[in-house]
């Protein structure tokens, strides 16, 4: 009896010791929301270097949120920049609270850390310089195509490459602005991401018209907010937030304000329609992850 009593009194020890998210903001007075400075529309930085996006504007009504549930109308939002390789460590390590991104909601990524609704539907395709004899993922035999490290679409090209044998090398970039940058270099034939992130880094280049979006996906994926793992509470918040976002018809004014209206930097309109999957997901409201 005496061990159950001494293993209880640890349990509560340790669970004291790892408050929730909206504890810890309620102690701190400080709520850390991490930004993409190069995932448009989604999240990136704008003319004023500030951090702004689809995604960004999400977080921002969930800080709304977090200031009434902690009743700190004083809550200082700090900001931090993440990559495709750090952001999972940045949240377990406590740096930071919430992304709000370009971050696919998968299984393997939900035993480390959890997921809200999905509040967006991409699959990987190809950037490409215009003219390019590269029209899909069967014509890179030979050729060079480079990935963002840390994403998974680097783990689909990787196994596409073995599967099918496709035959291309398979480059690595530290982040989606340096992997654009190797094709317009012409140090790679091709840059496999999430095409609406494509789309956006084509639209934010200097010429636009020098670059194409091509080949047929080769899977459909959720994008989510992340947030940390066994933090009901918290992950509450966020999905309350987000679905009455999505039956109030706000987050389909966001929609279009970031994918189907001229955007900055350059004013360009991604022309990108709600998919058939995130439109189903309006009604939903799942959170189910990619395999």
């Amino acid at each position: 009896m005496k061990l159950v009593a001494l293993a209880a009194s640890f349990f509560a020890v340790t669970a004291h010791a790892e408050p929730g998210t909206l504890d810890k903001v309620r102690a701190s007075g400080t709520f850390t929301v991490a930004y993409r400075d190069s995932s448009i529309p989604f999240s990136y930085l704008g003319a004023d270097a500030k951090p702004t996006g689809f995604g960004w504007e999400i977080c921002a009504k969930v800080v709304e949120q977090v200031k009434k549930a902690t009743g700190r109308a004083d809550l200082q939002l700090a900001t931090q920049a993440v990559t495709s390789a750090n952001r999972i460590p940045l949240l377990l390590n406590g740096t930071i609270d919430i992304e709000c991104g370009s971050t696919t909601n998968n299984s393997s990524r939900g035993k480390q850390v959890a997921f809200s609704i999905n509040y967006f539907y991409t699959g990987t395709r190809l950037l490409v310089k215009a003219g390019s004899p590269v029209h899909g993922f069967n014509d890179l035999k030979g050729r060079k195509l480079v990935s963002t490290t840390g994403t998974t679409n680097m783990l689909v090209l990787r196994r596409f490459n073995a599967e099918e044998e496709a035959g291309f090398e398979l480059l690595g970039a530290k982040d989606h602005a340096e992997a654009a940058l190797l094709v317009q270099q012409g140090r790679a034939d091709g840059f496999g991401m999430d095409d609406i992130l494509l789309f956006g880094l084509r639209a934010s280049s200097t010429d636009p018209a020098a670059l194409a979006v091509v080949g047929d996906p080769l899977q459909v994926e959720p994008y989510a907010i992340m947030l940390r793992k066994d933090d009901p509470a918290f992950k509450k918040l966020v999905d309350d937030t987000l679905g009455a976002m999505m039956k109030n018809g706000e987050f389909e004014a966001l929609y279009k304000k970031w994918f189907l209206s001229p955007i900055p930097p350059r004013g360009i309109n991604l022309n990108a329609p709600m998919s058939k999957e995130l439109r189903d997901n309006l009604k939903t409201l799942s959170d189910k992850p990619a395999v």
